[in-house]
């Protein structure tokens, strides 16, 4: 069973600590909420696990080892759903969602395959021919949910990924990377959504930039 675990992750920026020896684990399975007012290190933290800000002191471990050691390969054990999309607005939505799977050993029809079912998955399937820059926000936010999960990653990192949907959609995308989770990715979501918090099985709240566990029933 993988494990994602964050061992004392220490972040500064602009001469303040914005986390201060964070440690979490996430199992295969299970879904963790990372909760917190605005500007208390969620994107941060996140950021860091996805491997892409590198921590001050710390580390990060899939596995049991260093995903610094894992090179290019962490790329596709880890999926990412920015908070700000991470799209190109000149590609199609399958273009975006394929795009990370160019890298791996995928024929041209896997990879298509791939998309086709992750963006049926977030009920986009319709747009896939739909350049990102036609795409509303809420849209843009699905299709960056189906580009991380297409290529089934061990992990899955997720900032915000509720907050331009409206109640159904938002409901349909919490049903999802709970299914995730199930199937045996490891997820971590940071949110302010209740309903998402609600959705997990872990929750921490980062207070002072220490991490601080609650009960997921607890009002976040």
């Amino acid at each position: 069973m993988k494990v994602l675990e964050v061992r004392n992750v220490v972040y500064r920026r602009g001469g303040r600590t914005i986390l201060d020896g964070v440690e979490l684990t996430v199992c295969q399975g299970q879904m963790l909420a990372v909760s917190g007012p605005s500007g208390s290190g969620k994107t941060s933290l996140l950021l860091i696990v996805a491997g892409l800000v590198p921590a001050d002191q710390g580390e990060v471990l899939l596995d049991g080892v260093p995903t610094a050691e894992w090179g290019s390969k962490i790329r596709s054990s880890i999926g990412v759903i920015l908070q700000t999309y991470g799209l190109m607005p000149f590609l199609t939505a399958e273009e975006n969602v394929a795009l990370p799977m160019q890298a791996r050993q995928m024929g041209r029809a896997a990879i298509q395959d791939a998309a086709a079912t992750a963006l049926d998955e977030v009920g986009l399937l319709e747009m896939s021919h739909r350049l990102v820059s036609e795409l509303s926000g809420g849209q843009k936010q699905r299709v960056a949910l189906a580009r991380a999960i297409a290529g089934q990653p061990d992990v899955i990192v997720a900032d915000e990924p509720t907050s331009e949907l409206d109640p159904e959609n938002r409901d349909q995308v919490i049903r999802l990377l709970v299914s995730k989770a199930r199937a045996g990715s490891a997820v971590a979501v940071a949110s302010h959504d209740a309903h998402v918090t609600a959705a997990c099985d872990q929750i921490i709240r980062l207070v002072h930039g220490r991490g601080v566990p609650i009960a997921p029933s607890s009002d976040t």
